[in-house]
């Protein structure tokens, strides 16, 4: 999903340079990345028939394609099978190592087992036209062991980086799915790239350490380290970020259990340094749900102190768009100040959502 892009003549915004991704993905495959993830509504649907142009014949049989199908174009039973038609079209392939279920919501994770979604996965499987089943989930840890639990996934892909091990599914999701024996498979690593330019101020615990190390590694080492992990995705855009991936993967002690004691303070550190830097007070103590209205309140908040916080909110954007999708984000706010008498931190919420909706909202799919 972060392929490179370029604004073609007369376009009204940038498509994918087909050329450069081109290259880009075969340099993965032939120095040693096997694992390629992508997904139905990626790069405004593109996305799946760059990668099987990339890596049609000889590089299909060295590595594991993976993709997946969001729940809302499965308005039908006829639909899931015809889009995975499509996708196997556009990938050039007879097969997918793994076909997901696109970012399950607690919203609608009930009309996913109403629906039988996942027997038509198993259809698909029995056919051949798949080999795995999968989710991957963007949200809190209670919906995350319903889903977990309800199936034998495969596998599983999630949010987590340093700074999340609190937040989304939380730690002890990894620990769960290793504990099931799931497949997991780490998203946002990089926390959609802004854990890669720390501010002046973690940058310079991380310099207190001896051994020197980018932002990007120590990020890397930090998801390395659980055992529990099966795959970390890197959502690469140069070559140059592509070469220094391969780099940090590819060194002796890049394997679980990598982390030293001191290493984990430093991390800590790093973490606590970023948290003080949010400005909205929101300790996500959930003491002003329900909102009438169906806003996620310490969610928005959560995702206006990241933008605050990495300085940019490129990525956030795109994480309170599925708020928005989901009927859940704070435009939706009428102010009634139900919210407030409880908020035990006096937070002035109606008048800060309205400020987080205007830095959050304008993520285009």
């Amino acid at each position: 999903m972060r392929l490179p892009r370029i604004f073609a003549p007369g376009a009204s915004e940038a498509q994918v340079d087909k050329e450069k991704a081109i290259e880009l993905i075969q340099y993965a495959a032939d120095h040693g990345i096997s694992y390629f993830d992508t997904a139905y509504g990626y790069h405004h649907t593109t996305s799946e028939s760059v990668v099987g142009e990339a890596l049609e014949g000889v590089r299909r049989d060295k590595v594991k394609i993976v993709t997946k199908q969001p729940f809302n174009v499965m308005t039908t039973q006829a639909d899931i099978r015809r889009n995975l038609e499509n996708t196997l079209k556009k990938l050039r392939t007879d097969h997918l190592d793994v076909y997901l279920i696109h970012n399950i919501q607690k919203s609608y994770w009930e009309d996913i087992k109403k629906r039988k979604i996942i027997e038509e996965y198993e259809k698909f499987r029995s056919e051949g036209l798949i080999r795995g089943i999968g989710f991957s989930y963007h949200g809190q840890l209670p919906t995350f062991k319903d889903v977990l639990s309800f199936y034998s996934w495969d596998m599983c892909q999630i949010q987590q980086n340093l700074i999340d091990v609190d937040h989304e599914a939380t730690e002890e999701a990894i620990k769960l799915a290793g504990d099931k024996g799931t497949g997991l498979v780490i998203m946002e690593p990089l926390r959609g790239g802004s854990l890669a330019s720390p501010p002046a101020q973690v940058k310079a615990i991380y310099d207190e350490f001896p051994v020197k190390r980018s932002a990007v590694e120590w990020a890397f080492r930090h998801m390395i380290n659980y055992p529990q992990v099966s795959t970390i995705l890197s959502g690469v855009t140069t070559l140059e970020q592509l070469k220094e991936d391969i780099e940090i993967f590819s060194k002796p002690d890049a394997l679980p259990n990598c982390l030293s004691p001191e290493e984990k303070a430093i991390l800590t550190r790093v973490k606590a340094k970023y948290e003080s830097m949010a400005s909205i007070p929101c300790t996500a103590c959930e003491y002003c749900l329900p909102c009438p209205q169906g806003v996620r309140i310490p969610d928005a908040f959560a995702k206006y102190n990241d933008g605050v916080m990495f300085g940019t909110f490129d990525a956030v954007k795109r994480q309170y768009f599925f708020s928005t999708r989901n009927k859940q984000d704070a435009s939706l706010c009428v102010a009634c100040g139900e919210c407030e008498t409880k908020c035990p931190q006096h937070i002035e919420i109606p008048k800060q959502l309205k400020i987080a909706h205007e830095a959050l909202k304008g993520w285009i799919e």
